[in-house]
Parts: C-alpha cells; sequence; structure tokens
C-alpha cells in the first residue's frame, strides 16, 4: 500500500480526491492567514501532494473573513473556506472543518503562525511507520512562563497520567490523523485537546513528534490562565466517558451506597448517643454554651441533619444513576450504535450459506 510520504510527484489530481486536509481554525488573525497560506503554500505545492487547506473563520470581527475570500479566489484549487455566522470556539470551528474535510489524512494546526508548516512532512513521515495519531509535542514552547508553559504542563501530566496515553502536549493543536480513527468521534465544548484519547479507545496506535514552536508574530492570544481550569473540568468529564459511559449506574450507585452506608452510620450513632452513652451529646451541648444541660440530648448534634441529608443523597444519586443509564441507552440504540469496535471477521466462504 502506498503511504502518503510516498506519492510520486507525477500522481494525478482527480477531481474530489485528496491526501491531505490541512485543518485551520482562526478568529481574528487577519494578520496572520496570508503569510500562513504562503508557509503552506511553499511547503505542500512542491511535494505535490493532493492536498486542501480548510480555513475555519470561527466568527472574526477584524477583516479576517475578507482576506480568507481573497486567499480562496487566488488559490481556488488547494483553499476551501468556512465562515461561522459567530464565534463558536476552537473546537466547534475545528469540529466543522472535520465534517469538510476530504482527506485520508487529517492535520489540524492553529491560524496564529506559532506552529510551523514545515512540521508537517514530518508528522506525515512518522504516522507512516505504522501509527494512526501522530501528536506534535511543543518542546520549546515560546509562551509566557507562568501564565502559559507551567499551567500547561501541570494539566498535560494530569491528562496523561489520568488517561493512560503518555503525551507530553496534549495542547499542541498541530497533529496528524488518518481518517479512520476518528470515524464517529464527535467534539463538544473544549474537547479537541483530547482527540488523541478520543482515538486510542477507537484502538488507534497513537505516538508524538517533537515539533517546533514559534512566538506570536501578530494579533493577540485568545486563551490565557482561566483556560487551565477548564481543562480540569474537561478532564473529569473525559475520565469519566472513560470508565462509565457504558455503565454509569456503577458510578452514580457506587455514590449512593456510600452515602445510603454513612446515613445508617449516623443512624446507629443516635441510637447510642440516645439510649446507651449520652454524655457526649450533653458535651456538645457544652460546646452550643447552653445552661439547661439536662434537656439536652442528641438531637443538639448534627447527626439527625447528616443522617438525613446523606440518606436523601444516596437514593437521588442510584435514581440518577438509572436515568443515565436509559439515557446511555437511548444514545446507542437510536444512533444503531453497537458497544464494541469490530476490527475484521474470518470466515469461510460457506459461512454464509443456509441449508434448505
Amino acid at each position: 500500500m502506498t503511504t502518503i510520504s510516498q506519492q510520486k510527484a507525477t500522481a494525478p489530481v482527480e477531481p474530489g480526491a485528496v491526501d491531505l486536509s490541512v485543518l485551520i481554525p482562526v478568529f481574528n488573525e487577519v494578520d496572520n492567514v496570508g503569510p500562513l497560506h504562503e508557509e503552506l503554500d511553499a511547503v505542500l505545492r512542491p511535494s505535490r501532494w493532493r492536498y486542501e487547506l480548510i480555513f475555519v473563520d470561527d466568527g472574526s470581527t477584524d477583516g479576517t473573513t475578507a482576506k480568507l475570500e481573497a486567499i480562496q479566489a487566488r488559490d481556488p484549487e488547494h483553499v476551501r473556506a468556512a465562515f461561522l455566522w459567530r464565534n463558536c470556539g476552537q473546537t466547534a470551528a475545528l469540529s466543522a472543518a472535520l465534517d469538510l474535510a476530504r482527506g485520508d489524512v487529517l492535520v489540524p494546526m492553529d491560524g496564529d503562525r506559532q506552529n510551523d508548516p514545515a512540521d508537517i512532512p514530518k508528522l506525515l513521515a512518522t504516522l507512516d511507520q505504522g501509527f494512526d495519531v501522530v501528536s506534535g509535542w511543543r518542546k520549546n514552547r515560546q509562551d509566557a512562563l507562568l501564565s502559559r508553559k507551567i499551567p500547561s504542563r501541570i494539566a498535560n501530566r494530569l491528562v496523561a497520567k489520568l488517561s493512560g496515553i503518555p503525551l507530553h502536549d496534549y495542547g499542541c493543536t498541530l497533529k496528524a490523523y488518518r481518517r479512520r480513527v476518528l470515524a464517529g468521534v464527535r467534539l463538544y465544548g473544549e474537547m479537541h485537546r483530547f482527540i488523541p484519547i478520543f482515538a486510542a479507545w477507537q484502538g488507534a496506535k497513537v505516538t508524538e513528534q517533537v515539533v517546533n514552536h514559534r512566538a506570536r508574530t501578530a494579533g493577540k492570544t485568545k486563551y490565557g490562565l482561566g483556560r487551565t481550569f477548564n481543562v480540569v473540568l474537561d478532564l473529569i468529564l473525559i475520565r469519566f466517558l472513560q470508565k462509565y459511559s457504558q455503565r454509569p449506574i456503577h458510578f452514580y450507585g457506587r455514590f449512593g451506597l456510600w452515602a445510603f452506608g454513612g446515613g445508617f452510620l449516623c443512624f446507629a450513632a443516635m441510637l447510642y448517643l440516645k439510649y446507651i452513652f449520652p454524655w457526649p451529646a450533653r458535651l456538645w451541648s457544652v460546646l452550643l454554651w447552653s445552661n439547661d444541660l439536662h434537656s439536652k440530648t442528641f438531637i443538639e448534634t448534627p447527626l439527625p441533619s447528616v443522617a438525613v441529608m446523606l440518606f436523601l443523597a444516596g437514593g437521588m444519586s442510584i435514581l440518577l444513576g438509572i436515568q443515565a443509564e436509559l439515557i446511555m441507552r437511548t444514545y446507542y440504540e437510536s444512533q444503531d450504535k453497537t458497544t464494541y469496535l469490530l476490527r475484521e471477521v474470518k470466515q469461510g466462504p460457506t459461512a454464509d450459506s443456509t441449508d434448505r
């Protein structure tokens, strides 16, 4: 089978036949999209790969739209430009690019020129070594230390530890994917950084490649320190989806049973303080600066409230788990999805025949 890095310079370019799709979501990058297109053209055109550049304008307001229209008109053979009605976020723009892509290999990258187009051939060469996903690693990242690099390192280590996919840089947009490993993958929120995890769930072979990272020379960054908190929340969701997406009752039900157990313990402690050893309750009364010590009982402790709260939490968690199970079944059955991923079936020539 011919790999993409082995395509001959004389390979005919058939209408609609594309080997490589470069996906570029942009937002207010009027000064960057032109030079970026020139760099990509300088790298990809001499190789004669059958490629397309998909720019998705995420509701820009600074003239990026007009700039992309001009680029597309100048290079209609390779450039496709899509425009969203409003700013929907990087993940949504990248999802739109994925839906439009026609290539067998998909390479997303940032539109701020911090990713180097010269790294694309390196990613494709690594992909041809038997991998399905090659993730870029900005080993020498050109960003602010305190606001970008340190939070990113912490987040990357957490993601690698909890997901079991040992990558150094989940936040690097520059990656290379074989199209088949993204079949059925849908992106929401800010989940684009976790695409290698989704691909690994599909059975993909994942590796990483050190890539060049350049300092921003034009425009303003769209992200700050606050993005780190979103990564933590997304990580919790990823962990839940990884372990419990097909059995949510095990998550909610387990919490519910622990809550029920805590409630029974509190109730047992109430009975103990009421009928067997009431002095701790009276000590609690002293802590409440009460003069009427003899009238105080276990009811003055927080145990009744804690017991009721735990019983309610346990019941609600189990009911929530049942509801999640119903939603999960509706999700799979309404779309005719399976809970397994079939790689191949080997059978004899008469396996499909029926006796008459």
